[in-house]
């Protein structure tokens, strides 16, 4: 069973303000990027169509702690943890490290709650129990790798 996803990217010249800094917006795309590589490494996708009904994963809380400045061209590892798993939601924590140097830096820290949605037909969601498909793939992260 799945309890991390880790991948490394490029800070792109668009994703940098006035500053020459990471915008904190592009964090959330940072975050996204992870989560749905992550279903991918279990089999799936985040649209998750092929299940009857098909569901969806709407955000319900974001939230992140920022420790030094990424800038353009800078290498980071994007961490993903599986903070909390409960019958309809998923929490995640993550790592954003800078990889720079012949140390990674922790750049930042963040938070992410997703809500399992059905969607019917006319297109209203309510929230649904993680299929069995999905919830058996993925366990919590062991306690000493999350930050508490």
């Amino acid at each position: 069973m799945a309890h991390e996803f880790k991948f490394v990217r490029t800070v792109e010249f668009s994703e940098t303000d006035m500053a020459g800094i990471v915008h904190f917006s592009n964090f959330c795309k940072y975050m996204e990027s992870a989560e749905h590589r992550f279903f991918r490494s279990i089999g799936f996708s985040i649209v998750t169509s092929e299940l009857d009904p098909p569901i969806g994963w709407p955000r319900v809380h974001t939230s992140f702690d920022f420790k030094k400045p990424l800038r353009f061209e800078d290498e980071i590892e994007i961490h993903l943890l599986v903070a909390e798993i409960r019958s309809k939601a998923i929490t995640y924590q993550f790592r954003f490290n800078k990889l720079n140097s012949n140390e990674r830096e922790l750049a930042a820290t963040g938070k992410l709650t997703v809500v399992c949605v059905s969607r019917s037909d006319d297109g209203t969601m309510k929230a649904c129990d993680i299929p069995k498909e999905i919830s058996s793939k993925i366990e919590v992260a062991p306690a000493e790798m999350l930050v508490s």
